[in-house]
């Protein structure tokens, strides 16, 4: 039985394998659709989530399975007190698969550490977002036709951006990838991330403007300033319009530019973009759907 906490839980030629899967199951739908019949995916959500929870309930859905859950830690045991690890083992009892969000770094790997079945790390406060990453790399897959020998720009708050933190971790595993890190000096990634680039030798800058390396970007990856991740108002306030990407900042741009975003939107870029054919965000979300399946079918080891 397997666990998918980290994106480093899984090697490069998995990765591929999964976004092969996931393109056969673009291609051909119906060749999936019983594939899950008799499996339950447990959806444990003590965090707020429109895209992830939806998308691993379509997901399993679309593979014959059925899906059961909660949405919010107000509806479950949690509320009364009930561990983490407690609720894990009881939902074990009666689902095949389990996808977990929380908001506390770690939750997800305690559980896996009790449960019986295979946990997904659905996004864990501001640490990992395993299963974001490999939207990202499907849809980067997708719309260059190959993953490696690209600049790829991560633009926002980058410090509590557990998409960004996974993802970057998954490009290291690519040669070629030049990584252009654009954030206000109180929201550079973390040590640890800047370590990891160093020790392999991966090419990267640090800079506070956007408009100074867009045109040099193959993807750009917008992220949202996360109130929630804030201790102080003030600091949010004062950080949140710091990257607002127009179409007045894409004339610079490359036309084969592609311009991802885990979403929410809140207003780093603006509704005008949206039309843009270089945006593939609302791409990356139908993206989560067909890897999401790939790796329950993986997990479950139907594949």
């Amino acid at each position: 039985m397997r666990h998918l906490i980290s994106i480093t839980d899984l090697t490069k030629s998995e990765i591929d394998e999964l976004i092969e899967l996931g393109l056969k199951i673009i291609e051909n739908p119906k060749d999936y659709s019983e594939v899950c019949r008799g499996k339950k995916l447990a959806t444990l959500f003590f965090e707020p989530s429109t895209r992830t929870r939806l998308s691993f309930e379509a997901a399993m859905l679309e593979l014959g399975g059925q899906v059961l859950g909660f949405s919010s830690a107000d509806t479950s045991s949690a509320a009364k007190g009930e561990s983490v690890t407690d609720t894990v083992r009881t939902v074990a009892c009666y689902a095949d698969i389990i996808a977990m969000r929380h908001n506390k770094e770690g939750a997800p790997l305690a559980a896996a550490m009790k449960s019986t079945v295979p946990i997904i790390n659905a996004g864990d406060g501001g640490h990992q977002h395993p299963t974001q990453t490999l939207t990202d790399l499907i849809t980067i897959k997708r719309e260059k036709g190959y993953i490696g020998d690209i600049t790829v720009g991560f633009c926002g708050d980058l410090q509590f951006g557990r998409t960004v933190h996974s993802l970057i971790k998954a490009l290291l595993m690519y040669s070629g990838i030049k990584f252009v890190l654009i954030s206000p000096n109180e929201l550079r990634v973390p040590g640890y991330i800047r370590e990891a680039l160093r020790h392999h030798n991966a090419e990267f800058v640090e800079i506070e403007r956007l408009e100074e390396v867009i045109d040099e970007l193959d993807v750009l990856y917008m992220t949202r300033v996360q109130r929630e991740r804030f201790f102080n108002e003030a600091d949010y306030v004062r950080l949140k319009d710091s990257y607002i990407l127009t179409l007045d900042k894409l004339k610079t741009a490359k036309q084969e530019l592609s311009i991802l975003h885990p979403l929410p939107r809140v207003n780093e870029i603006a509704v005008e973009v949206d039309d843009d054919p270089r945006a593939c965000y609302f791409k990356q979300v139908l993206n989560g759907k067909y890897i999401r399946m790939a790796l329950i079918m993986k997990l479950l080891e139907l594949v």
